[in-house]
C-alpha cells in the first residue's frame, strides 16, 4: 500500500496523519504476520516507547489493528480488514502461533465457529491455534 493510501486510511479512521503513524502502517503492511510491540520498537527506533504505544493504542481504538492474545502472555497485533471501525472489530478468524519461530498469523480463510453460552453475553472471542508455521515446515 502506498503512503497516499495510508494517509487516506488514517483520515477515514479520523486519525491525524503523522510520520510515526505512517511508519507504523508501512511496517504492518510489509509484514504478513502479526507484530508485537517489541517488533515495533526494534524496527522503528527513531520513535520512543510512549509514542509507539500511543500510536498502537489509537490504531486499536479506531479499528486499524486488533490485539491477539498469545499463550506467553504478550500480545501481537494484526491489521484489521476494511470491516472494522471505531465502533466494532470483527475478527472471527483463527490466529496461529508458531512454536518454533514464535510468529503469529491471522488465518482469515478459517472462521471461528459461533459460540453461544446460555446466560452469558459474549463480547469477544479469541481462537489461538499453535503448531509449526509454513515457513518453519519448509526449512525442515
Amino acid at each position: 500500500m502506498a503512503q497516499e493510501n495510508f494517509r487516506e486510511l488514517l483520515k477515514k479512521h479520523t486519525l491525524r496523519v503523522t510520520d510515526c503513524r505512517l511508519d507504523v502502517l508501512t511496517l504492518f503492511s510489509s509484514n504478513e504476520k502479526a507484530l508485537s510491540f517489541r517488533n515495533l520498537e526494534d524496527n522503528l527506533t527513531k520513535y520512543d516507547r510512549v509514542t509507539l504505544y500511543r500510536t498502537l493504542n489509537s490504531f486499536e481504538e479506531s479499528g486499524l489493528v486488533h490485539k491477539i492474545p498469545t499463550d506467553n502472555g504478550a500480545a501481537a497485533y494484526g491489521l484489521c480488514q476494511s470491516t472494522c471501525s471505531t465502533d466494532s472489530h470483527n475478527h472471527d478468524h483463527i490466529h496461529f502461533t508458531c512454536d518454533q519461530c514464535g510468529s503469529v498469523e491471522c488465518i482469515e480463510s478459517h472462521q471461528v465457529p459461533a459460540v453461544q453460552i446460555p446466560g452469558y453475553l459474549i463480547k469477544e472471542m479469541n481462537f489461538l491455534v499453535s503448531g509449526t508455521c509454513k515457513t518453519c515446515l519448509q526449512s525442515v
